[in-house]
């Protein structure tokens, strides 16, 4: 096994460790720094992959900007401590079941079309990465772009509203 799939499996179970951490702990503020675990380890997914600019967007907009407005709305609430209510059983179930369906076509999609390794070396100019993320042609990714902005927008306003409202013992 070679040094690059070994750093591929520790990014991957990171990554999946923590994903599956943030979904499973009780405690609020546990899962966002799980998630938080989560999104650096794709960061580094993208390091590994020497897309340094798409690196360091995964880690300004997620890292920096969504979990760390997650973080903030949580301690404004002042539910930093409390633990979540247990899910119903059969929400377990059903939740098992859809990620073993997934798993499933997942797979069969890869063993149908599978991934065949090419020579051609990924381009990775930001020039050009940048000038596809802000085109409106066939090519671009414009809309994405934009969806993410929003997102941001609206987390951020999901803050302030959070921060404004009063505690039960101010009423």
């Amino acid at each position: 096994m070679s040094f690059s799939a070994i750093i591929f499996y520790i990014l991957s179970a990171v990554i999946l460790g923590s994903g599956l951490l943030a979904v499973t702990s009780r405690k609020i503020f546990r899962s966002a720094i799980y998630l938080l675990g989560s999104l650096v380890g794709i960061a580094g997914l993208y390091f590994w992959m020497e897309v340094e600019f798409i690196a360091a967007v995964q880690i300004v907009v997620y890292v920096g900007g969504i979990v760390v407005l997650i973080i903030f709305s949580i301690f404004l609430t002042q539910q930093s401590g409390l633990e979540m209510p247990r899910t119903p059983g059969g929400r377990n179930f059903a939740a098992v079941l859809a990620s073993i369906f997934g798993c499933a076509l997942a797979s069969m999609l890869i063993y149908h079309h599978g991934f065949a390794a090419t020579e051609v070396p990924f381009d990775s100019d930001v020039a050009r990465i940048g000038t596809q993320m802000l085109n409106t042609g066939a090519g671009g990714y414009v809309l994405p772009f934009e969806t993410v902005s929003m997102l941001l927008l609206a987390a951020m306003i999901g803050c302030i509203v959070i921060a404004l409202r009063t505690s039960p013992e101010q009423k």
